[in-house]
């Protein structure tokens, strides 16, 4: 099974893309906020679902998740009915494997919130023509967050939040002491782009999930909750939460208290050491009393 990073990369070349405010009186959500919903990104579970679609859904209710984060491999109405049978809800869905307007009409099918771009530099690059090597350079920044601008208005026409996913990429200094994440979110506007968090991503990249949260109250609603196993692997291998180089209390405390809305378990393959629905379980036990 492709990584999900190959997956999107592959996904970009076809498929065509086209605040959340908290006030400073402050009220933000407690840290330890127990009780709160659990969701999965469908991409993790891929190779069950393709291969049981409802028979997944309802091991992944039984779990103990709620949510799910979609990716749409079949047709929306199809997926919003085994989800229905299983008893989930779908705040949520990444567009790039379908473009930007399909997205939307999916979005209203599955009856999801935001509409994220899982790998947007690399739907640019498809646009251009896909020619040569993705760069994360500070003119590749600003030219990014001006896209995203324009997706988002688009998103809030249509009823939707769009919002942001990162890879390890984003976190590439740029000069003058930012990186690549910095620029988006200094100039993509407030009021229409938010961001989903993906904590292995940013780890990986060197920097702090926690740091983000705290910097960046009301502007990161979604988070994927991720971890690779020790070292630098070409590949990434994933980890199992709680098996990796990631302690999840402090950055769920500060996503919490950030204002975060949803939270995705997204592990990254392969999986060796067991299967992806076990591995499901094992990310939501370590998980579910930090929520």
């Amino acid at each position: 099974m492709m990584t999900r990073r190959q997956f999107l990369a592959r996904s970009a070349l076809c498929g065509t893309a086209l605040g959340l405010g908290l006030g400073t009186s402050g009220k933000l959500l407690a840290a330890a906020s127990a009780g709160k919903t659990m969701g999965i990104q469908l991409y993790m579970v891929l190779d069950a679902y393709q291969k049981d679609p409802v028979g997944t859904l309802k091991t992944l209710k039984s779990i103990g998740y709620a949510e799910i984060e979609a990716i749409v491999t079949t047709t929306a109405e199809t997926l919003r009915d085994q989800l229905k049978e299983a008893g989930l809800a779908c705040p949520s869905m990444h567009f790039d494997s379908m473009g930007f307007d399909k997205g939307i009409d999916a979005a209203h099918v599955l009856g999801s919130k935001y509409i994220v771009s899982s790998m947007l530099p690399a739907t640019m690059q498809k646009e251009k023509g896909g020619q040569g090597k993705l760069t994360y350079t500070l003119d590749d920044a600003k030219r990014t967050a001006e896209y995203a601008n324009r997706l988002a208005e688009k998103a809030k026409k249509a009823g939707l939040q769009y919002a942001y996913h990162n890879h390890h990429d984003e976190f590439t200094d740029v000069g003058g002491g930012k990186t690549f994440y910095d620029v988006l979110l200094a100039e993509t506007d407030p009021k229409l782009v938010q961001f989903e968090l993906d904590c292995g991503w940013v780890h990986a990249g060197g920097k702090n999930p926690a740091g983000y949260f705290k910097a960046n109250p009301g502007r990161i609603p979604l988070m994927h909750a991720k971890d690779f196993l020790p070292g630098n692997a070409k590949d990434y291998p994933g980890a199992e939460l709680g098996r990796g180089t990631l302690d999840y209390k402090p950055i769920m405390a500060a996503a919490d208290a950030a204002g975060l809305k949803h939270c995705f378990v997204e592990q990254e393959g392969p999986f060796a050491r067991m299967s992806s629905l076990d591995a499901a379980r094992v990310d939501f036990d370590y998980l579910r009393p930090l929520r």
